[in-house]
């Protein structure tokens, strides 16, 4: 029989992930922008377009990502904590009726999205696409609203995802067990989204480092995953201590796609700011 715990890793391998996440870290925090608030904005810059009009600001802070992406990085944070409260280790995916519901979600998240693309293409290049009609104008809201419903999706799939790859005393349910659950997890969601609608400074300051920091949970479990995988310790896992080192290297590699990310778009645009648009 397979020994359930993991290995301890060899004292180089050890000290050798730990290094490189210093160093990956240290080159990131010294490449960005000052401050909490410029940081935030170098996470968001490796993943959004960052568009003025299409994110939410406070005063003349533009936040770090669009009103969609902090929609998305905000229903997966959500997604994700809930389910470790609803249950840590439960190893299944919902019922196929709620699926159908999240389902619904990315499609909806698509046609959004598709539609605000088309949008954006007409602004920018009047003669392109001159013939084809938008369904309708897009605008915050919807951003907002269909981002977060595909946030919950992610964190809805790769939560039982993460359980079935690292636990070796996994409890086979599902988080959220049924309507009751799923619902009670839709009403917070709606309620964190209508207090964004608010545009209060005291909710988007807190929404613009739960979004970035969203970008980087959800990497970090991704690559820990895959750091687990490689090294043939699936399943070994019993105590959220043991897997410091499978997420301390799942966040260096998270922080190199990140830095890599930024500094190529820095050299092609040269501003920290949006997707400069030509009109």
């Amino acid at each position: 029989m397979a020994d359930p715990k993991p290995k301890r890793p060899g004292a180089v391998s050890k000290y050798l992930i730990i290094a490189a996440a210093l160093l990956v870290f240290t080159g990131w925090f010294i490449n960005t922008p000052p401050g909490l608030l410029g940081k935030a904005d170098a996470i968001g810059y490796a993943v959004c377009h960052r568009i003025g009009e299409r994110s939410f600001h406070i005063g003349s802070y533009q936040l770090p990502l669009c009103a969609r992406c902090s929609g998305m990085y905000l229903g997966a944070v959500t997604g994700l904590v809930f389910q470790s409260i609803a249950g840590w280790k439960r190893l299944k995916i919902p019922h196929w009726s709620v699926i159908v519901v999240l389902a619904v979600f990315f499609i909806a998240f698509g046609i959004d999205g598709s539609n605000s693309y088309l949008y954006l293409l007409k602004q920018v290049s009047p003669g392109f696409f001159p013939k084809i009609p938008n369904i309708y104008i897009p605008n915050n809201t919807l951003r907002l609203l269909t981002g977060s419903g595909m946030g919950l999706d992610i964190a809805v799939l790769l939560f039982p995802a993460f359980n079935q790859t690292v636990w070796v005393d996994g409890e086979d349910k599902p988080a959220i067990k049924g309507w009751r659950t799923f619902g009670l997890l839709l009403v917070i969601q709606v309620i964190l989204d209508l207090l964004v609608l608010t545009e209060s400074p005291a909710v988007l300051y807190p929404l613009a480092i739960i979004s970035v920091l969203g970008v980087w949970v959800l990497l970090t479990m991704v690559y820990g995953m895959l750091w687990v995988m490689i090294m043939g310790q699936d399943n070994r896992y019993s105590k959220i201590r043991q897997l410091w080192l499978p997420m301390l290297a799942g966040l260096t590699v998270a922080m190199i796609q990140t830095t890599g990310i930024d500094l190529l778009r820095f050299w092609l645009t040269h501003t920290w700011g949006e997707i400069p648009l030509g009109k």
